[in-house]
């Protein structure tokens, strides 16, 4: 094979295997946020839910949330709108809070699947084991959590080289970890400096941390799984992708569940270009762009948006 042959052949699109170690490390990542997710309401009987807890849990619910929908999706993975330096790596780290994996490894992820949604190669589409009610409800299952055990690692080399050559972005990357131990931390800490006791510090750890990551974890994750299922489709997207809008979700995903929306238009600034489709994420963008922090911002036009319209059935 010459140097051209090889600059044309594309890189693999599994670059290793996850450690056992770090499989069981996601699982405990996993399951004890849902834990407390599904101990939320019986402690909140037995406790109450104070104040100091409810401002905590919300300031870092809309922090990381943004930091992964305006953050990591929204701009490192499609380029939706270009910013500079400082608020690169802001919203590197406010996804990375999260509690969702390195920045390079998610986008990876994501570009991955939307070159094959819903075909093989895609990592987590709920259509995997075929169209019956058992399959998909297997398939629901996989697309939801599932699909985070598999060992295989899809290829930054293929998918994410930009962000690899990104000294900024690089360095959040390798920063996972104390990122994470920030997030754990840093609802219990506000919580005592706001109530100065150690149980103001523990209920709050309970919701600003645990019940927080939880619940966004199973939002980010329904986009995958419910919303390639449920919903309605009026924009056309690639064969064989059926993303779609779920609008009971819009609010809580900041408007990531406008699905349909999204995969018509991969690097649009908004999901929700229809009437009444409500998208906090386009709202940040907007505000970020009158601020002169965004630039170059990818909005909706009625020229676009006229030619992914499906055509009504006759």
């Amino acid at each position: 094979m010459t140097s051209a042959d090889a600059r044309t052949v594309p890189a693999p699109l599994i670059d290793g295997h996850k450690p056992v170690a770090a499989v069981i490390a996601l699982w405990v990542f996993v399951l004890v946020p849902f834990a407390a997710l599904a101990a939320a309401v019986p402690v909140a009987w037995g406790w109450g839910l104070s104040w100091a807890d409810v401002v905590i849990a919300a300031i870092a619910y809309v922090v990381t949330g943004l930091g992964i929908t305006v953050g990591f999706h929204r701009y490192l993975t499609h380029g939706s709108f270009k910013a500079g330096r400082s608020l690169r790596v802001a919203l590197a780290v406010a996804g990375s809070l999260a509690v969702q994996g390195p920045v390079i490894q998610w986008v990876a992820d994501h570009r991955r699947h939307h070159a094959f949604a819903d075909r093989e190669g895609d990592p987590h589409s709920p259509w995997r084991y075929g169209h019956s009610v058992r399959a998909l409800a297997k398939g629901l299952a996989f697309s939801h959590v599932g699909w985070m055990s598999n060992r295989d690692i899809t290829n930054p080399r293929r998918f994410a080289r930009d962000l690899l050559a990104d000294a900024d972005i690089g360095r959040v990357d390798r920063l996972f970890l104390p990122l994470v131990a920030a997030s754990l931390l840093l609802p219990p800490g506000a919580g005592l400096l706001l109530t100065g006791t150690w149980q103001g510090a523990v209920t709050a750890f309970f919701w600003g941390t645990l019940v927080r990551i939880a619940l966004l974890h199973h939002v980010t994750w329904s986009i995958n799984s419910i919303c390639h299922v449920f919903g309605e489709r009026p924009l056309k997207t690639r064969p064989g992708d059926r993303a779609a809008n779920f609008w009971p979700l819009a609010i809580l995903s900041f408007g990531e569940s406008w699905h349909n929306g999204h995969h018509s238009d991969p690097t649009c600034a908004r999901h929700g270009m229809l009437p009444g489709q409500i998208d906090p994420s386009a709202r940040l963008i907007r505000l970020l762009e009158g601020l002169g922090w965004a630039r170059d911002v990818r909005w909706p036009t009625p020229t676009r948006l006229a030619t992914r319209h499906r055509k009504p059935s006759p």
